[in-house]
């Protein structure tokens, strides 16, 4: 937490973010700059993770209906991803988010992203709003319910968007853990 208030004591003075990922659109970005934007969403994935593509649909969901408002990445971390793999998952799967890697894992280890798909929304602080689930499609590692009950990253967008504390800001997030990370 200490290094993430000190980027953003860096982002709020002015300073560049030492953060910088490469992006599939061939440059590089900050995934902690908020720019105009309330917050920042980063939702970690993995294009051989089976979860994941459960969620890719309201993945893109959400970034049509936020993306006005917040900042939406999508984080590859996984080292073993290449930019060509990220890329072509992001045309398969028609991601609306932009694609980032973290090959290094910098930014995952940074927020303590464990799991794909997780999200988690920063607020221009850099201060971690909401860790977890996107909601509870999933209700445990390979416990799939045939529909979500609940909308737990968008009803923190809303409360964020609307200036109010998050209800619940963590919900274990179920899938499939980022290799290398512990």
């Amino acid at each position: 937490m200490r290094l993430l208030a000190l980027l953003a004591s860096l982002l709020l003075t002015g300073v560049a973010s030492a953060l910088e990922l490469p992006g599939a659109d061939g440059k590089n970005h900050d995934p902690l700059a908020v720019g105009d934007k309330k917050a920042v969403v980063l939702f970690f994935v993995s294009p051989f993770c089976s979860t994941t593509k459960s969620f890719i649909k309201e993945i893109n969901q959400i970034t049509t209906d936020y993306s006005d408002r917040v900042a939406i990445y999508l984080i590859h971390s996984d080292p073993e991803i290449t930019l060509e793999v990220a890329m072509e998952h992001a045309i398969l799967s028609e991601v609306k988010a932009l694609v980032l890697i973290d090959k290094q894992q910098t930014l995952a280890k940074q927020v303590q992203a464990k799991i794909t798909p997780e999200a988690i929304v920063l607020s221009p602080k850099a201060e971690t709003l909401y860790q977890g689930r996107i909601n509870d499609l999933y209700l445990g590692p390979t416990k799939r319910q045939r529909a979500a009950t609940t909308k737990d990253l968008r009803d923190a967008l809303d409360a964020i968007l609307a200036g109010k504390p998050v209800p619940s800001p963590q919900h274990e997030a179920q899938g499939c853990k980022i290799g290398g990370i512990k």
